[in-house]
């Protein structure tokens, strides 16, 4: 049985950001279910928004922030993640980021409920560019061993190994995807940095490995979440029968790009003042609204009035792709349409990253760290992970592990392989849709009901699927999704206005005072 320092559940920017700033001392495991570069980080096109401009402030960054929000932001918690940016990037460019230049300074971006450029980028697809930098940094780390094709089953609490406290987190089973043999790991910390829930939902932009594991293994060990009625729909996917999970960066908008339907016109002026550089939850509901009006596919994108040359450099990424589905972005509108994208909440965490559970962290999406309150600010969401990967890190190096304990093998012995694997197929599609139709853009009382219906009958099943058959990826994913998706729901239950990016039918108000919906499974 391999024991480590700290074990890292995931590979995405909080993870790699937290396995590079612990100390060389401390041996490190990071695990992730595919290949290293399968996260939404990799996928991330916008950037990291940090004030490095002359014309910018942290007071302007902060007031974005928490107008985005909503109200829900935690102020202290905004303050502090701005004020940390500069620094947080500063240690991302020292090791390789390629951000674009413009002459001497940096080329900064402006998106969505930014009044200031203040997003470094690399072309349109930083999250690749940062991640393939990182990812080199941790090869040459020789304290650090990562395991693809490795999924985390479960956390390993004192509660699983009687002790009477219940309060600890020792390390996680873990599938080998390869042997189909589940591993003890145990470690001294553990940190889960798995993303978010985008596949509870229909349409996401979300890579397939987004399942709301560490969200759904926090809530087991005892952990509260909070605030996971609140999911970013991207107002601009786009709508290919060819194209899966591709969004239009929000940075397009920035540029100059507007919204128009069919016949041309554009209807985001009649939504908000701010038109198409409107935060995502206006954009993404006013899409959504002209959608269902008309009885729309899809609305349109254009950015034809920019030169060819300024779209084919600001937008490589977006361009070549659209290309080879035959849509040439520099004369063309470009069909797109609202899908799940992000989650600002998740496991409730300290400002350290620290979970309910002693010697747990959460970081990244997986996380509701308070900066994004009621809808996240665009290019917020990289940042975050730096700045709480590097807050961990340091937490960690200074706090006392968990101690080291016998820890027993995964047990199999009453469990057969499965007879039929349709169920799981069936059982995913069947959350899926009716998660898009009951919980998407715009709810409603009887649409949750319905959807929480759904989901114990699914719950029942698939709680006797996973107690009678061996475990494989498609069967934890769908135990961690169905519960994620169970929370999501109880969570919008509970909230009686509409707020951020929750739209509620039958609470169209916002109250005078915001509160986070927090769950408790010790009730």
């Amino acid at each position: 049985m391999p024991r480590f320092d700290v074990l890292i559940i995931g590979s995405g920017l909080a993870a790699a950001t937290l396995a590079l700033s612990l100390p060389a001392r401390m041996k490190i495991a990071m695990i992730t279910k595919k290949s290293a570069s399968d996260s939404s980080s990799h996928w991330a096109q916008g950037g990291i928004a940090a004030v490095v401009g002359a014309d910018d402030s942290f007071d302007d960054h902060v007031r974005d922030t928490l107008v985005a929000g909503a109200g829900l932001c935690r102020k202290d918690v905004v303050r502090r993640v701005v004020e940390a940016a500069p620094a947080a990037v500063r240690w991302l460019i020292d090791l390789g980021a390629p951000f674009d230049h413009t002459g001497a300074d940096w080329h900064l971006a402006r998106e969505g409920g930014h009044s200031r450029r203040r997003v470094l980028h690399a072309a349109d697809a930083t999250g690749k560019a940062v991640q393939d930098t990182l990812l080199a940094r941790l090869s040459e780390q020789a304290n650090i061993e990562l395991f693809e094709q490795h999924i985390a089953v479960d956390l390993i609490t004192d509660r699983r190994l009687g002790l009477a406290d219940g309060g600890g987190v020792h390390g996680a089973y873990v599938l080998d995807t390869t042997s189909g043999r589940v591993k003890t790991f145990a470690a001294g910390f553990t940190a889960l940095a798995t993303g978010g829930a985008g596949k509870a939902f229909l349409y996401t932009t979300n890579p397939d490995t987004a399942t709301g594991d560490g969200i759904a293994m926090a809530w087991r060990a005892g952990c509260r979440v909070a605030n996971l009625e609140f999911i970013q729909f991207h107002p601009t996917c786009l709508y290919h029968p060819h194209a899966k999970s591709f969004l239009i960066t929000e940075a397009m908008r920035g540029e100059g790009a507007v919204l128009r339907l069919p016949d041309g016109s554009r209807f985001m002026p009649e939504h908000d003042e701010r038109a198409e550089l409107a935060p995502r939850d206006v954009v993404a509901r006013a899409i959504d609204f002209e959608m269902k009006k008309r009885g729309l596919d899809c609305v349109y994108l254009d950015i034809t009035h920019k030169p060819a040359k300024f779209i084919v450099n600001h937008f490589p990424t977006i361009h070549a792709r659209c290309l080879e589905l035959g849509i040439d972005i520099t004369r063309e509108w470009i069909p797109v349409a609202p899908a799940a994208h992000y989650s600002c909440g998740g496991v409730l965490v300290d400002e350290h990253g620290h979970a309910d559970a002693d010697h747990l962290y959460a970081i990244g999406e997986t996380s509701c760290t308070g900066l994004h309150g009621a809808n996240r600010l665009a290019s917020n969401s990289l940042l975050e992970c730096l700045v709480y990967g590097r807050a961990a890190a340091e937490h960690m190096a200074a706090s006392t592990p968990a101690p080291a304990r016998a820890l027993p093998d995964w047990d199999e012995s009453r469990v057969t392989d499965a007879d039929e694997e349709i169920v799981i197929a069936h059982n995913w599609h069947e959350l899926r849709r009716f998660m898009w139709d009951y919980v998407g853009i715009v709810r409603g009382t009887k649409r949750l009901q319905r959807a929480q219906h759904r989901i114990r009958l699914l719950t029942d099943e698939i709680h006797e699927y996973y107690s009678n058959f061996r475990v494989g990826n498609d069967l934890i994913e769908l135990r961690n999704l169905v519960l994620t998706a169970d929370l999501i729901v109880r969570c919008a239950q509970a909230r009686h206005e509409s707020r951020g990016l929750h739209a509620s039918r039958d609470w169209p108000e916002t109250l005078a005072e915001a509160r986070d919906s927090v769950l408790d499974p010790g009730g």
